[in-house]
């Protein structure tokens, strides 16, 4: 049975057929080769998204939208700007920390590419940036959208693997800050060699002013974070709580919402829910029949054999999640690999909660790489480029993450060190 669904999944990917359609093809036909009740596809397919935090992903899209149109993501903009604008190489970094602050109420990477890209890539042009590397640039940044709590796919991991999301939230700040710094100095020092940004800190308002103006889209996610954190809600709730703030401040603060926009805003906030949903039901199926089957037995086994080190075992893992990210949706690799990996992760003695953000961070380098990253081609339509044009200025980009992935991985301490102190036992 596994052997079929394997191959039919990989033949489905080679022919481009989408990833959720692929992983419930491939799952229907490994029930027919069993010869088990067709039964059991509808009973699981609904058992996986019948979980409360799953409520989370909807609210947390519609919330990026409604800052998106309300005007939030531009004040972040102005703020981010007023604190970094003012140096040689400003602008790459306002981008950097703009998509680190967005990211902490937006929950995606895509919502985060477009609502901040659609102000800083045209900016980035103005100043006399490459067109190529603004868009490589937004979409290297827009990443933090799913490292950076609160993060759909560490909702995802925490619901497949059964590891709390709260710890999952609060680790996510120390890997979410050391690629944040990595990157900002790295464009930083890039732009000094390049020549590029001296004239970035024209139109910058100063501090106080933008701080002012961004006041209320900063207190989201004090509230938001210090919600989840202080006991007052759960992580699912909180997406409702983020919904209603950005609602009420872009409606009645800002005005910028319209009540005619809000039915364009939650039809797309409806239909890009209703993908990731129906993703997570085939590859919940998908899941599943392979644990059924026995297949993560085998896998810890083999993996066991090989790799007897948990330094061996990571850096496999890695390798192997790297090249699955380049082709496979982030949130449907989650689901399918993370009740398979995390077992066999514990028997090596890696925390569960480490391992996810291990997961998170590497997998989210499938967003930044060809031939199905998202963020590119969100970058690219903002930027009006093609891929092939950004891949130069990329692969610098991904060779920090990179970097920033191995010191994750191997320095537990940047993950767990947070999550020790807030959850002490």
């Amino acid at each position: 049975m596994s052997l079929v669904m394997i191959s039919t999944m990989v033949l489905c990917f080679a022919l481009t057929i989408s990833v959720a359609v692929s992983i419930g093809l491939a799952s229907i036909l490994g029930i027919q080769a069993s010869n088990a009740n067709m039964l059991i596809s509808v009973k699981e397919m609904f058992a996986s998204i019948n979980k409360f935090p799953l409520a989370a992903i909807p609210f947390f899209i519609l919330a990026g939208n409604l800052m998106e149109t309300g005007g939030i993501s531009r004040r972040l903009v102005e703020f981010a700007k007023s604190i970094v604008g003012g140096v040689q190489g400003g602008l790459p970094m306002t981008c950097v920390l703009t998509c680190m602050i967005f990211a902490a109420v937006s929950g995606s990477s895509v919502a985060t590419t477009f609502a901040i890209g659609a102000i800083l890539i045209p900016a980035l042009i103005k100043h006399g940036y490459p067109t190529s590397y603004a868009a490589a640039l937004q979409a290297t940044s827009a990443e933090l959208g799913v490292i950076i709590p609160p993060s759909i796919p560490m909702i995802l991991y925490g619901v497949s693997a059964e590891v709390s999301i709260g710890e999952l939230f609060i680790a996510g700040f120390g890997p979410g800050l050391l690629i944040s710094c990595a990157l900002m100095l790295f464009v930083w020092a890039y732009c000094k060699w390049k020549g590029w940004g001296k004239t970035d800190g024209e139109g910058r308002m100063p501090f106080g002013k933008a701080t002012l103006q961004a006041g209320w889209a900063l207190l989201m996610p004090v509230i938001i974070l210090g919600g989840i954190y202080g006991g007052v809600f759960t992580p699912t709730e909180a997406s409702a709580v983020a919904v209603f703030y950005a609602l009420v401040v872009g409606v009645v603060i800002y005005r910028e919402i319209k009540i005619q926009n809000l039915f364009a805003i939650l039809r797309k906030s409806a239909i890009s829910s209703a993908v990731i949903m129906f993703i997570i039901a085939n590859a919940g199926l998908f899941a599943f029949l392979i644990t059924r089957a026995g297949v993560p037995d085998a896998i810890g086994r083999w993996l066991e054999s090989v790799l007897q080190s948990p330094t061996l075992f990571l850096l496999g893992v890695n390798a192997a999640l790297f090249v699955i990210g380049m082709f496979i949706e982030t949130s449907a690799a989650i689901i399918v690999l993370a009740p398979i990996l995390a077992p066999v992760a514990m028997h090596f003695g890696v925390d569960p909660v480490h391992f996810g953000l291990i997961m998170v961070v590497n997998l989210a380098l499938g967003m930044i790489t060809p031939p199905f990253g998202v963020n590119l081609f969100a970058a690219c339509t903002v930027a009006r480029i093609s891929l092939d044009r950004i891949i130069k200025h990329l692969l610098p980009f991904v060779g920090v993450i990179l970097v920033c992935l191995m010191l994750i991985t191997y320095i537990p301490g940047i993950s767990l060190a947070l999550r020790d102190l807030v959850y002490s036992k």
